[in-house]
C-alpha cells in the first residue's frame, strides 16, 4: 500500500523540488493536476512583463522595435535545444491552429502528385478540423489511419495522445513515412517541455506545438513552428504576411519569402506574449529535459500505482518509455467528479467520454499532489 508519507518522502528527495518556489502558487491548498492545459505562471514572468511595460513600451515606445523585431526567432532559438532542433529552425508565432494549417499546406505543396492527407480519427480536434478544412478547399482526401502511406502527401500526428498519454515512436514512424514518399507534420503540444525528444535525430522535418502547457507560457501563449533547414528554400506557406517577406521595411509591391525560418511568420507578433513564453522556456532549459522527463515518469508511475490501489482503470501505457506526463483515469461519472473536486481546489480536467485526466508538470507538481488528487477521486465516488 502506498501512503501519503511515501509521497512526502519522494518530494523530499526530488532534485527539481526547488523549481516550484519559482512559480506563483495562488493557494498552498490548491492541488493542480489539470492535464496541463495551462501551466502555472513563473514569478519571473510577472516581473519581466512589468519591465517590458515600464521600460520598453511606456518609456522607449516605438524605439523598442529595434530589439523586438527578431524576438520570435530569438525565443525560437531558446526553445530549439529542448526539442532537438538546431539554431534557426524554430520560430514562435501565432497559435497552434494557424501553425498546423501552414505546415500542412507547406507539406502538400511539396508533394503535388499526391492527394491524400492521413490523420488519426482520434487526434486532437484542432488538427483534425484543420486537415478536414484543407481537404475540403483543395480536393484532397482525408484518410483516417496510417496503414497505407504510398499515396499520402502528408501524415499529421501528435507525438503524445492528448487523452491516454500514449507516446508515438517518432523516429520509426518518420522513417516509415519518408520511405513511402510522404511528408510528416508532428504536433508536440503535449510533448514539448514534458519529454526528451530530438527532432533532428528522429529525421523530422516539420513540427508544431504550443507553449502554454508544460512550457508555462501563459494563456494564449504563442505556438511555434519547426522547419528543418534543408526545407527552408523550398517550403511555401499559404498566408503571406509582411514579417515573412524579404526586406520587410522596403514595403515592396510583391511578396518575396525570406530564406530562413522567418518565412513561416505572418504579421506583427505579440511581444508581451513572446516575453512570457521566453520566461517559461528558460526555466525548462535551466532544469534540463533529462531531469524533467525523469521526474515526469516517476509522477505518472505513482499515479498509475494509485489507480491500481484504488481500483481505477487507466488506458495510459504502463511502460514509462511509451507515455507522456499525464494519466487518464477512467470513471463512470468523470465529468461530475471533476466539477465536484474543482470546487474543493482539487483541479483535474475531463475528457470525453469518461476520463479524469491528471497532468503532472514536473517543475510544479509534487508527488504529494498526485497522492492527494487520486485519493480525492476515490473519496468522491
Amino acid at each position: 500500500m502506498i501512503d501519503r508519507a511515501a509521497a512526502v518522502a519522494l518530494d523530499a528527495a526530488d532534485p527539481l523540488a526547488a523549481f516550484r518556489d519559482r512559480f506563483h502558487i495562488p493557494d498552498a491548498g490548491v492541488i493542480y493536476l489539470d492535464g496541463n492545459s495551462l501551466g502555472m505562471p513563473p514569478k519571473r514572468t510577472l516581473e519581466r512583463l512589468t519591465e517590458v511595460y515600464e521600460k520598453d513600451w511606456a518609456t522607449d515606445l516605438i524605439r523598442s522595435w529595434d530589439h523586438w523585431v527578431d524576438l520570435p526567432q530569438r525565443v525560437g532559438n531558446a526553445l530549439a535545444p529542448l526539442i532537438g532542433a538546431a539554431p534557426g529552425e524554430v520560430v514562435l508565432h501565432d497559435n497552434t491552429t494557424l501553425n498546423v494549417y501552414q505546415a500542412v499546406h507547406g507539406a502538400i505543396a511539396l508533394r503535388p502528385d499526391r492527394r491524400v492527407i492521413a490523420i488519426s480519427p482520434d487526434d486532437f480536434p484542432t488538427d483534425r478540423y484543420v486537415v478536414d478544412g484543407i481537404a475540403a478547399a483543395t480536393g484532397h482526401t482525408v484518410r483516417h489511419g496510417f496503414d497505407r502511406l504510398d499515396d499520402v502527401a502528408v501524415m499529421v500526428r501528435s507525438v503524445i495522445d492528448y487523452r491516454t498519454a500514449a507516446l508515438v515512436d517518432v523516429a520509426s514512424e518518420t522513417a516509415r513515412a519518408h520511405a513511402a514518399g510522404a511528408m510528416v507534420v508532428w504536433d508536440l503540444s503535449h510533448a514539448a517541455g514534458a519529454i526528451e525528444i530530438d527532432l533532428r535525430k528522429c529525421g523530422a522535418q516539420l513540427a508544431i506545438g504550443c507553449t502554454y502547457k508544460y512550457l508555462n507560457g501563459g494563456p494564449g501563449a504563442p505556438a511555434w513552428t519547426f522547419v528543418a533547414r534543408e526545407l527552408h528554400d523550398t517550403i511555401r506557406q499559404p498566408i503571406w504576411g509582411w514579417f515573412a517577406t524579404k526586406d520587410q521595411f522596403a514595403m515592396g509591391p510583391t511578396f518575396q519569402p525570406r530564406a530562413d525560418i522567418a518565412r513561416m511568420m505572418l504579421g506583427t507578433p505579440s511581444i508581451l506574449a513572446l516575453v512570457a513564453a521566453e520566461c517559461g522556456i528558460s526555466l525548462s532549459a535551466e532544469a534540463g529535459m533529462a531531469a524533467i522527463q525523469a521526474k515526469g515518469r516517476k509522477l505518472t508511475q505513482l499515479a498509475i500505482e494509485l489507480c491500481d490501489q484504488f481500483g481505477f482503470t487507466t488506458p495510459t501505457p504502463r511502460d514509462p518509455a511509451q507515455r507522456g506526463n499525464h494519466v487518464a483515469i477512467e470513471h463512470s461519472d468523470a465529468k461530475a467528479v471533476v466539477r465536484e473536486l474543482s470546487a474543493r481546489n482539487v483541479i483535474f480536467d475531463f475528457r470525453e467520454p469518461n476520463i479524469v485526466r491528471a497532468g503532472c508538470s514536473p517543475l510544479t507538481t509534487r508527488f504529494v499532489d498526485v497522492f492527494d488528487g487520486v485519493s480525492a477521486i476515490a473519496q468522491a465516488r
